[in-house]
């Protein structure tokens, strides 16, 4: 069995809302100014932290999550990561011991080095205290240090620097500053070409960082070549048209990867901008936002004509969250793309929530759900799931069409995921 070895660290915190995103993007960021190939990952199935992170490395962010994605997916991810990067960073979700799997899970199946981002605004010695106290739960983690942010002073660093004990790392502080802010929204931070000043937040951050003492590496952790199977070549000589703009974002990095190993020649445009499809065999519409680009879409009457013929000639179309929302008749009342019996409305509370299995006729494919948007159809639909909160998840099958809430992950199943792009 193959190994390589490389410095790799889990970023996690006591709770959400701690700063994790910021620092984990000002330490890349701090890293790769000094001259260091950094890779970036996300746990979970999060789409818009990837897009921070990936501003702050210039390289494509992936997720790895025990549920959606799978435990031998991770391994393959971070062990190719580690042929070419001098550093791996991996950001949490929640705080540390939050969810099913949790960072803490998914640090320990894959021995990755664990530092803590915490608030220290309102704390001095408990500093030292909480991260010993939080880092010493799973003794089968290895603590590897902290970063204290909202940090009033130097002094105050240096109060916060002093409560550690000998065995971790001080991997700097960020101060109270809303040069760093990033801003949010329903689902989360905005995205990161919506940020004008992004790359200087996060310079700014990681400047910070370095000024604040000196930046160790994390310690050097050992991959092992996972045991891999040959992707079946099922969409060879196949072009894939896929949606991409600023409604239409959500796109793991993964499943385009696994697209192309199954032999699928991709295509992107844009459904706000864009007047036709570009020639394709197959569509796909990711999830994003386009109840708020509702206008543009209402608007864009060749696009809506566009999408019928291509519906009209059978082509297969997958429409997932944000997508299947654009298809349907209206979003709010406001006219969408029409292609889709049915109804689209957001609402002020969550509508869906979790990883989860849909059992489709062709098999199981991981994904998962977060949604403030319903979709109220008289169609019915040809699979049915649950999320672990009792939440009912469908996918529904109209012409050509497969539309859902869900975001699939197709390395989960890539015979499945083709299937999808198939007559």
């Amino acid at each position: 069995m193959k190994i390589t070895t490389c410095p790799a660290i889990l970023i996690s915190a006591p709770a959400s809302g701690q700063g994790k995103t910021l620092a984990t993007a000002a330490l890349a960021k701090a890293w790769k100014n000094r001259g260091l190939n950094v890779r970036a990952f996300k746990c979970g199935p999060d789409f818009l932290d990837p897009m921070i992170l990936e501003k702050a490395t210039g390289q494509p962010v992936y997720n790895l999550d025990l549920g959606m994605c799978g435990e031998q997916d991770g391994l393959s991810q971070l062990y190719n990561a580690a042929q070419t990067a001098d550093v791996i960073i991996v950001e949490g979700v929640m705080g540390l011991y939050d969810g099913t799997p949790s960072s803490a899970d998914i640090a320990a199946r894959f021995g990755l080095p664990v530092m803590l981002t915490i608030d220290a605004s309102g704390m001095a010695q408990t500093f030292g205290a909480l991260a010993s106290g939080l880092l010493a739960h799973r003794p089968e983690l290895t603590p590897a240090g902290v970063l204290a942010n909202k940090v009033g002073s130097a002094g105050h660093a240096k109060m916060l620097r002093d409560s550690l004990p000998p065995h971790l790392s001080w991997f700097g502080a960020l101060h109270r500053d809303e040069a760093f802010a990033l801003p949010e929204r329903h689902l989360g931070l905005f995205r990161a070409n919506e940020i004008e000043d992004l790359e200087a937040r996060i310079e700014a951050a990681a400047i910070a960082l370095a000024s604040s003492g000196e930046l160790p590496l994390p310690p050097i952790v050992t991959f092992k070549q996972p045991t891999t199977s040959i992707t079946p070549a099922l969409l060879a000589g196949r072009t894939i048209a896929i949606a991409r703009d600023e409604a239409f974002c959500f796109i793991y990095p993964a499943n385009l990867d696994y697209l192309a190993a199954m032999g699928a020649t991709l295509e992107f445009f844009s459904p706000l901008h864009d007047k036709t499809l570009p020639e394709a065999d197959a569509y796909w519409l990711p999830g994003g936002y386009p109840e708020l680009h509702i206008k543009e879409i209402s608007e864009n009457t060749a696009m809506r004509d566009s999408l019928q013929a291509a519906f009209n000639m059978q082509k297969p179309i997958l429409a997932e969250c944000g997508g299947m929302m654009a298809l349907s008749e209206c979003i709010d009342g406001q006219p969408a793309f029409g292609l889709l019996p049915g109804k689209s409305h957001m609402h002020d509370r969550l509508q869906g929530l979790g990883v989860l299995q849909m059992e489709l006729p062709q098999g199981k494919l991981g994904a998962h759900t977060f949604h403030y948007g319903s979709f109220d159809t008289t169609l019915a639909p040809i699979a049915t799931t649950q999320t672990r909160f009792g939440k009912t998840e469908n996918m529904y099958r109209h012409g050509s069409i497969h539309a859902s809430f869900l975001h699939f992950y197709f390395a989960s199943n890539p015979a499945v995921a083709a299937s999808l792009f198939l007559p």
